[in-house]
């Protein structure tokens, strides 16, 4: 009952696992978690990073601007935090899916959405994210036998949601 894609081409999962979200959304389906909207500043600026949490429909932003020169990540980890808490909240609320925008490099280490996540499935609530190939080895340690891959096809996450999550 995790379901994953792999993240190919910058910001493809994420738009594909917001139309999910809006798709069942719209269909009356009780969700819980966060998906990433990125929001371009120019050429010279790399995008702002915000995580919409399902649930309580707010928008948290999770990138810190380190300035044009900077090259090391730039996620802030007390934005993710804030979301994490958002969604962890709402699984309270014993929705039909959580969305996770990425099982990423804070997810590795065991932060981020990794405990809800893990909550998530022990409570039987399916949970859909995408990984990128870098972070692939690190997810299939963590989802060891539970993971299925899904091909990046708005359809086939549909089915897959409608199978699991009935």
């Amino acid at each position: 009952m995790l379901g994953y894609v792999i993240a190919e081409g910058r910001g493809a999962a994420d738009l594909l696992l917001a139309d999910v979200a809006r798709h069942l959304h719209d269909d009356g389906w009780p969700l819980a978690g966060a998906v990433q909207v990125n929001s371009e500043r120019g050429e010279m600026h790399p995008c702002d990073m915000d995580l919409h949490v399902l649930a309580a429909d707010r928008i948290v932003r999770i990138s810190q601007n380190l300035g044009s020169l900077a090259k090391g990540c730039r996620l802030d980890p007390s934005g993710l935090e804030q979301a994490v808490g958002m969604v962890e909240a709402a699984l309270d609320a014993e929705p039909r899916l959580l969305i996770v925008n990425k099982f990423g490099k804070q997810e590795i280490d065991g932060r981020g959405f990794r405990p809800v996540i893990g909550r998530a499935l022990a409570a039987g609530v399916p949970v859909l994210t995408a990984v990128n190939s870098a972070n692939l080895p690190g997810f299939r340690t963590f989802a060891d036998e539970m993971a299925e891959p899904l091909a990046l096809d708005f359809d086939a996450i549909l089915g897959w949601c409608r199978r699991v999550a009935g």
